[in-house]
């Protein structure tokens, strides 16, 4: 019963997936190197990877799917999953800590995600990090390869956190990344429209044409999909900041069509052009 609870509790990004049929979710996966996948079923998209001795889960989507996930994993690896860590607090992304847990594995997040996820009532204690930073982190997997935590700006949400695998050159981004859609910003959980620029920027920064990039949502991506999703935020946050700035109300400014260009293909999924509009006049500065 109380995984069944993370479905309605976190956020309203989740709202639409609570509607849902678990029963009929299937969990797919993808190779994307020697030792590393991304697993897509109902949520945020999970990394798996495969270490010397176990197996880490970037991100657990929700409570009800953890035993279709855990089976998915064996099909890939008989390494057992001992860590998982949460790139943010929000259900469709962390709804199975408290099953993981109970099967052994250790939580890690940034110490926001345990303090968002302490917030909520309806959130089990066993569901919480047991292992929180404040800045970065690293774990060593074996076999030479490192993965690399880093808490970025207030984005998506004030715990948002990148993980990186250097040696292997692939990047899982959370919901700083919808990939060919508008994000949500949680404003209520601290997002920014310009914390989230920000942070897409340096990404751009330190990755080349040969990373592989894990969305939040959405498909496997790279540099030149990131751009793109870089450009759309910026000039979509100038459009909106000047309307706001010449006296336009939110009302008026969502009427006036600022995001025509992407609407076709960004205004399809959750996020929809007068939401996407509503975050930046919220946030920008």
């Amino acid at each position: 019963m109380k995984n069944l609870l993370f479905i309605f509790c976190c956020t309203i990004l989740t709202v639409g997936y609570a509607q849902r049929n678990f029963d009929e979710v299937e969990i797919t996966s993808e190779q994307l190197t020697d030792k590393v996948y991304v697993l897509f079923g109902a949520g945020g998209n999970i990394g798996l990877l495969v270490g010397e001795d176990a197996a880490y889960l970037i991100d657990d989507q929700f409570g009800p799917l953890t035993p279709k996930i855990v089976s998915h994993v064996k099909t890939i690896t008989d390494k057992p999953i001992n860590f998982v860590l949460n790139t943010h607090h929000h259900g469709d992304h962390t709804g199975g800590n408290e099953n993981l847990a109970n099967n052994g594995a250790t939580i890690i997040a940034h110490e926001n995600v345990r303090e968002l996820l302490e917030a909520d009532e309806k959130t089990s204690e066993a569901a919480y990090p047991v292992i929180t930073f404040n800045d970065k982190m690293t774990l060593y997997l074996g076999d030479n390869q490192r993965l690399l935590a880093m808490h970025v700006n207030p984005a998506h949400t004030k715990g948002d956190t990148y993980y990186y695998l250097p040696e292997a050159n692939v990047i899982h981004m959370g919901d700083n990344f919808f990939a060919g859609r508008y994000p949500y910003i949680d404003i209520k959980s601290g997002g920014d429209i310009d914390g989230l620029i920000s942070n897409v920027t340096m990404a751009l920064g330190m990755l080349d044409e040969n990373t592989i990039i894990i969305p939040g949502h959405g498909s496997i991506a790279n540099i030149s999909d990131l751009e793109d999703y870089k450009n759309v935020l910026v000039e979509l946050r100038k459009r909106v900041k000047k309307a706001r700035e010449a006296g336009n109300s939110l009302e008026a400014t969502q009427q006036m069509n600022l995001s025509k260009e992407w609407d076709a293909t960004h205004g399809t999924g959750f996020i929809n052009a007068e939401r996407i509009v509503e975050f930046i006049y919220k946030s920008a500065d």
